[in-house]
C-alpha cells in the first residue's frame, strides 16, 4: 500500500469523463493504490478538488471508499472488527439493507428474537416496523434506536463490559434478577447473529474472542439460528471460531454462494436465503 500525494506524476494523460464514470475509476484507482489524498486525486483525474471531494462524500455514502480526512482509503484495508459502527455503517451498506429485509420476514409476530451487535443485526431493526407483540434480547447498545417500538412488547439489554468501539455489551447471555441469585437462563424462538466470516472449513468466526464466546452462547439458546453475512465475507476465517455451518439453519445474504462453501452448506442442512430465490428461500443445492 502506498499513499499518492500530490507531487507525484499523473501516469497518464487528464481525461474529461463523465461524473458516474469518474466515480467509478475513482473507486478503482483507491482500491489499487491503498489510499491517495484529495489532491492527488484531482490531478491524476484532471478536475478540481472540489470536484473529488464531492465524489469521494458520495462514493462514502454509497459505502464504495472509507472517507478520510484530505483524502480517502480503500474499504480492504479498514478492519471489519476494529472500524467503528459510524465507519462500517458505510461498508456494504444496499448488501445489508437487503440481508435486513430477508431476515424481518423470518421472524413472526409475537416472537421472542436474540439479536447481537453489529451494524448487518442493525438492519434488521429497521425492518421489524410490521411486525407486533415482539420479546427482543440484544448486546447492541445501538439496535434500540432502530427498532420501531411499535413492534416490541419487551427490550432487554445483556450486560457486561462494554466495547465502544463494537457499540455492544460483552457478558454472559443470561439475567440475574437479584444480587447472589444464580443466572436466569433465557431460550428464544430466533436468535439472528450477524458474523464476520464464513468458511467451508471452520464455520463462523470472528475477530473477538469474547464476542465468539457470546454469540456462540446465543446461537445455542434459540430454537432457530439465522446467521447474516454479506458475500464480502465468504471464504474467509477469522480468529476465533463462532460454531459449526451446522448450527445455522438460515444464512441470509444478498449473493448465493458458490465452490466449496455452498457445497459445505448443503452438506450442513443450511437454508441460504437471498433474492431471487425460489420463493422466499432456497436451499442451498
Amino acid at each position: 500500500m502506498r499513499t499518492i500525494s500530490a507531487e507525484e506524476p499523473e501516469g497518464g494523460e487528464q481525461r474529461s469523463l463523465l461524473p458516474a464514470t469518474r466515480k467509478a475509476d475513482v473507486v478503482a484507482y483507491v482500491d489499487e493504490v491503498g489510499q491517495a489524498t484529495v489532491a492527488s486525486l484531482a490531478k491524476h483525474f484532471g478536475v478540481s478538488s472540489d470536484t473529488i471531494r464531492r465524489d469521494l462524500d458520495e462514493l462514502h455514502l454509497e459505502g464504495s471508499i472509507v472517507r478520510a480526512r484530505g483524502g480517502a482509503i480503500s474499504q480492504s484495508l479498514i478492519p471489519r472488527s476494529d472500524a467503528g459502527v459510524d465507519a462500517r455503517l458505510t461498508l456494504n451498506a444496499e448488501a445489508k439493507n437487503v440481508i435486513g429485509k430477508l431476515a424481518a420476514q423470518l421472524v413472526p409476530d409475537g416472537a421472542s428474537v436474540i439479536i447481537n451487535g453489529g451494524t448487518t443485526t442493525m438492519a434488521v431493526g429497521m425492518h421489524l416496523k410490521n411486525k407486533t407483540g415482539l420479546h427482543i434480547v440484544t448486546n447492541n447498545l445501538r439496535l434500540p434506536t432502530e427498532l420501531p417500538m411499535t413492534s416490541v412488547r419487551d427490550l432487554y439489554m445483556i450486560g457486561g463490559s462494554v466495547a465502544p468501539i463494537a457499540q455492544s455489551t460483552i457478558g454472559p447471555v443470561g439475567f440475574k434478577m437479584a444480587r447472589g441469585s444464580e443466572a436466569i437462563a433465557i431460550h428464544c424462538d430466533i436468535s439472528i447473529i450477524g458474523v464476520g466470516a464464513v468458511s467451508a472449513e471452520t464455520g463462523f468466526s470472528t475477530n473477538s474472542l469474547e464476542e465468539a464466546e457470546m454469540m456462540h452462547q446465543m446461537m445455542r439458546c434459540a430454537s432457530k439460528v439465522v446467521v447474516l453475512a454479506d458475500s464480502s465475507k465468504f471464504e474467509r476465517r477469522l480468529l476465533a471460531q463462532i460454531d459449526d455451518l451446522a448450527a445455522a439453519d438460515y444464512l441470509i445474504t444478498e449473493r448465493r454462494p458458490s465452490g466449496d462453501l455452498l457445497h459445505a452448506l448443503a452438506e450442513a442442512q443450511v437454508e441460504v436465503v437471498y433474492p431471487g430465490a425460489t420463493g422466499a428461500s432456497a436451499r442451498s443445492r
